[in-house]
């Protein structure tokens, strides 16, 4: 009978690090997504937040000058729910972020594993097509960096966002937002590189 550490498996499936590498690319490609779709309903709320609060300082001003009776707390309360709600899609951000990183330390110990593997002159294997195993640990740190320093910038902005009273400043806050400084453009063709490299796209 034959034991089952001698069976070959099918040469379709990938198995070791070429699986783990693959599936971190997947990974990688869900997660930007999900962040994405986060991104823009976070954006929705934090231009609810921005539009209250110039319409409350334009109403404070009118108040100053007489020419207005005081609100309600109904404003308050907007900005409050607002605020809570730009909060938990933050939050939700951040654990997507801390994925990111997990995955980029999934790739390096791939990497110190075929270090250990293929030490003195035992060439390193290709797992896929062109790329050293190196090269997807290289590329994912290079992305998880970018969302690292992305992801700082919206705890100021949502820490700022609703105690501002700078309209110049709650605009910044908003193109931030939006546009993400710290994600290059060229982010969607490393990733795309990747996705190529494992298969999960035609050559």
């Amino acid at each position: 009978m034959e034991s089952k550490c001698t069976v070959t498996p099918k040469k379709s499936a990938l198995t070791g690090s070429a699986r783990k590498i693959k599936d971190n690319a997947a990974d990688w490609h869900n997660l930007m997504l999900k962040w994405e779709s986060y991104n823009n309903t976070a954006f929705s709320a934090a231009n609810k937040i921005v539009n209250l609060k110039i319409s409350s300082l334009s109403h404070e001003k009118m108040l100053l000058d007489d020419t207005e009776t005081p609100r309600d707390s109904t404003d308050k309360e907007e900005l409050e729910k607002l605020c809570s709600e730009l909060l938990e899609l933050f939050e939700k951000q951040q654990q997507i972020q801390l994925k990111m990183e997990k995955l980029t330390s999934t790739f390096k110990g791939v990497c110190d594993l075929e270090a250990y593997q293929c030490s003195g002159d035992i060439p390193r294997p290709i797992l896929f097509h062109t790329w050293p195993t190196n090269l997807f640990y290289e590329t994912s740190l290079k992305m998880s960096e970018m969302y690292k320093k992305e992801i700082s910038l919206k705890k100021t902005i949502v820490g700022e966002i609703a105690h501002t009273s700078d309209q110049d400043l709650l605009m910044v806050y908003l193109s931030c937002w939006l546009y993400q400084p710290f994600i290059d453009n060229n982010i969607k063709v490393l990733l795309e590189s990747m996705l190529l490299e494992t298969g999960h796209r035609p050559l």
